[in-house]
């Protein structure tokens, strides 16, 4: 069928409510299988669920297929539940194995083992379920075609014309060489078998220098060295270097961007969200926020209790008070900038725990350079506002050693994040700034009860 590409989605979706609205099913079917299938899932995705599961048996299998394969896993999850095992099955047929496997992991065992039981192409899909959704092995595709190093070139393309996986373009833009065990031997592009002598064994075309990922390692590993390498796609190993599957741009994309999702919202203080936002109700977005809130309202107190210690000692000087937001608003600012600087440069590979010395070093003269800048326009503060040379003075000295602090503190504390095994933008955002706000205070009244003799 021929796409349309030019309408505008509310226009569709408006057109698709008022046919199904009016009972006429084949029109709004019509209209939702001209888009593409990124468009028709987010005009799916706007439907009621009485509305999608009524009509997504109706459409022809590959397109529910994309339609399940756009959609939030959640969303598909929930859609799948309402199909009959017959529908689900029929369109599972039709997805992309990982996609496939995705989705029936999700569902309960017994449900899963009956579509399985359903499916054509089973035996693609099973193998795929024995590996943890964040791995590598959860990651890959099994539907892709391997070539022999003893394969003349000509053999080669002309299995890649008659037996290339349809619809998967991207599985053959680099072709993985294995031999009769199934081991990884080496990749060829499709570019080099093109310009090769047809005549040439592909095991003197290939490189033997592949880069590969174990199925039990984490997605982020794989996600690492496409990155890294500019890879197109990435081999699947066992521990024997048996090639198990591929993953390809497209997933690696995915990768990127719910990891991205996960770490910035980790960064705002919340436990990340496994689902379009509107989507989930409010009570489980509650729980994901609220034990954030309660570890910063704990760390918070911190402060408090600071000024309590040094309660004496505000009432003998006021001036003091006037500069508490200050003080503790930069150091927080200053900790979370360097904290965002460190965990990118840890996302990207600039940075490992082996530099931690070395980001150290760097940053405490970042730290000091900060901290003087800030120190003269404090003192600067001080002295308009009248609160006297002495009072500037030790505002200035706070800010100097606040800020030297909280860089120093937002550089080592992602490192010794990752060092043990944790996310590193679990320290960063709130967390830092409330961390950084009671031990600036506590620095804040030291250096001043020191340099007035209170």
């Amino acid at each position: 069928m021929e796409r349309v590409f030019h309408l505008n989605l509310d226009d569709v979706l408006r057109l698709v409510r008022a046919a199904l609205e009016s009972g006429d099913q084949t029109q709004a079917v019509a209209l939702i299988q001209a888009l593409r299938p990124a468009d028709q899932a987010d005009v799916f995705s706007e439907l009621a669920d009485q509305e999608q599961a009524s009509l997504l048996p109706n459409l022809a299998p590959e397109d529910s297929a994309d339609i399940l394969e756009e959609l939030e896993d959640e969303e598909a999850v929930e859609l799948a539940e309402a199909l009959s095992d017959a529908d689900l099955a029929r369109i599972v047929n039709e997805m992309e194995p990982d996609e496939a496997a995705d989705l029936l992991g999700d569902l309960p065992d017994a449900r899963a083992e009956a579509i399985l039981n359903s499916m054509e192409d089973s035996e693609e899909v099973r193998p795929l379920l024995m590996h943890a959704d964040e791995s590598a092995g959860g990651l890959m595709t099994t539907d892709f075609l391997v070539l022999r190093p003893r394969m003349r070139v000509s053999e080669a393309l002309m299995a890649i014309r008659q037996l290339a996986p349809k619809d998967s373009a991207e599985t053959l833009y680099n072709l993985y060489v294995v031999d009769t065990a199934g081991i990884l031997r080496g990749v060829v592009s499709l570019y080099q078998l093109l310009q090769a002598d047809p005549a040439a064994r592909v095991g003197d075309v290939m490189e033997a220098d592949v880069l590969s990922a174990r199925a039990d390692e984490d997605r982020e590993v794989a996600a690492g060295l496409m990155t890294r390498y500019d890879l197109l796609s990435l081999p699947v190993v066992d521990s024997t270097n048996r090639l198990l599957g591929i993953i390809t741009h497209d997933d690696f994309v995915d990768i990127v961007e719910e990891e991205t999702t996960e770490d910035i919202q980790m960064m705002g203080g919340s436990a990340p969200l496994d689902g379009p936002y509107l989507d989930i109700p409010v009570v489980r977005v509650a729980r994901k926020r609220v034990g954030w809130l309660m570890l910063l309202f704990i760390t918070g107190t911190l402060t408090g209790t600071v000024m309590r210690w040094f309660a004496d000692d505000l009432e003998a000087v006021v001036a003091l008070a006037f500069f508490i937001p200050l003080l503790i608003g930069t150091g927080g600012n200053a900790g979370s900038q360097t904290t965002a600087t460190i965990i990118r440069s840890i996302a990207v590979g600039d940075v490992r725990w082996r530099d931690g010395l070395a980001v150290l070093w760097h940053e405490l003269r970042i730290g000091i350079l900060l901290g003087a800048a800030m120190a003269l326009f404090g003192f600067v503060r001080a002295i308009l506002w009248g609160t006297g040379y002495d009072v500037g003075f030790a505002v200035a000295a706070s800010l100097l050693v606040v800020v030297t602090w909280a860089v120093t503190v937002g550089s080592l504390l992602p490192l010794l994040a990752t060092k043990l095994r944790f996310d590193p933008a679990m320290v960063s955002g709130p967390l830092m700034s409330t961390l950084v706000d009671a031990t600036g205070l506590l620095i804040y009244l030291s250096v001043a009860k020191l340099m007035l003799s209170l």
